[in-house]
């Protein structure tokens, strides 16, 4: 059977911290905060991954009052999402996300950024698929208060 899920992440911009974007750290004056490194684009599809198998959301199984994973690589959380799915019977098809931010270009980056995500889900690059778009300067991502990604998960199981 397969099955589909759909993602969405947002987190607000901040001074004074590192911007990770799909596992890696892009020149910036302002990083996304958040309790983990706060990569919307991991946090959206490991959202949309979780939802194809009809489980619940990041938040639960990473909750922002635990400690224990406080400043956790979002790379890390797309390992045990993997995880998950893989004992729920779950192969992954492919990934599909997108970054909407006025700012910065991020299309240099998107190599490194599949390689490491699918390094992560345990894919091959082609079977991830990173964009970029701007909100041409309406809402809170075209002020540049905050970035949002969202993403589609395709995942095949036995039943």
């Amino acid at each position: 059977m397969i099955r589909t899920g759909i993602g969405y992440d947002v987190h607000r911009l901040v001074p004074a911290r590192e911007l990770i974007l799909g596992g890696v750290a892009i020149p910036h004056h302002h990083g996304l905060d958040g309790h983990s490194d706060a990569d919307v684009l991991c946090h959206a599809i490991a959202d949309a991954l979780l939802g194809s198998m009809g489980l619940p959301d990041i938040g639960h199984y990473f909750p922002p009052t635990d400690q224990s994973i406080k400043g956790i690589s979002s790379l890390e959380i797309l390992r045990q999402v993997a995880a998950i799915l893989a004992k729920e019977g779950a192969t992954i098809n492919n990934i599909d996300c997108t970054l909407i931010a006025e700012r910065p270009k991020i299309l240099p980056h998107v190599p490194r950024m599949k390689e490491n995500l699918a390094a992560a889900l345990g894919l091959q690059p082609n079977q991830v698929g990173v964009k970029a778009t701007t909100n041409e300067g309406m809402g809170f991502p075209g002020r540049e208060e905050g970035m949002c990604a969202m993403a589609v998960a395709t995942v095949q199981t036995g039943n």
